[in-house]
């Protein structure tokens, strides 16, 4: 089966409501291709890998959390940029691009699939005041060490955290990718722990002085299932063929 692309972006649109935030680049079509999809790539970054792997495959159309046009990234289209677009726009693909809609929604995001996935039950926004609020905070009884191997075992990528692993947990915040600057809102809030992609430097000062253990379990690992959720009920929805491309990063 296959469905316009139009529809596509209508159902996307819908679904995750990107006129509701302020981003960092543009969410929606990147780059336009046939106006038909029959089968969805899905992929977390469009980087050559990710975009090689899915035109093999006969994509005609790839959905990614991480696309392109960037704001504060250099405009010209040379170099990798140029080797990108030409992958695309001469195979006739398009690409599909959503950062905070793709974090933020209640059941295909990244936050919310990545606390489905851990077992975390009672979610709710974690900074429920804010009005671009992408972190959660709820409910899962273990133990800093615990939880470590949980993500191990979900993400295959060994977490670093900073806190004892003997550390009671039964309140959980997390925010997927680079969301370490959250870990005040999760003090705030009251976690035993706070979860995210990466780390910084002040944030093993904030962790161990404010009493809460922090967990840097990848940008990339923690951000892979909502947009294979979201391929999926687009599969689903339309009758396509998807397929999800992963592209190892160690960050």
């Amino acid at each position: 089966m296959s469905t316009s692309l139009e529809d596509l972006l209508g159902w996307l649109e819908e679904t995750l409501q990107p006129d509701q935030f302020r981003d960092y680049c543009p969410n929606g079509l990147q780059v336009e291709g046939r106006n038909t999809v029959a089968r969805l790539a899905t992929g977390v970054t469009a980087n050559q890998e990710v975009l090689d792997n899915a035109i093999a495959w006969g994509a005609d159309a790839i959905l990614v959390h991480h696309g392109y046009f960037w704001k504060g990234e250099a405009e010209p289209v040379v170099g990798m940029k140029r080797r990108r677009l030409a992958a695309l726009l001469n195979h006739n693909v398009s690409l599909l691009a959503y950062h905070l809609p793709l974090d933020a929604h209640a059941q295909l995001g990244n936050n919310a699939r990545l606390g489905q996935l851990l077992g975390i039950t009672d979610s709710e926004p974690l900074q429920p005041l804010e009005p671009q609020s992408v972190g959660n905070i709820g409910t899962l009884v273990t133990d800093a060490e615990g939880l470590c191997q949980r993500l191990l075992a979900l993400t295959g990528r060994q977490p670093l955290l900073i806190g004892e692993p003997s550390h009671a947990v039964k309140r959980v915040a997390w925010c997927t990718g680079a969301a370490q600057s959250y870990i005040g809102a999760a003090v705030s809030a009251g976690a035993d722990v706070f979860i995210t992609g990466e780390v910084s430097e002040p944030t093993v000062h904030t962790a161990r002085e404010e009493g809460i253990a922090f967990i840097a379990a990848g940008h990339h690992a923690t951000e892979r299932y909502g947009v294979q959720a979201v391929g999926e009920a687009l599969a689903d929805a339309f009758s396509l063929e998807h397929r999800f491309f992963d592209s190892d990063n160690p960050v």
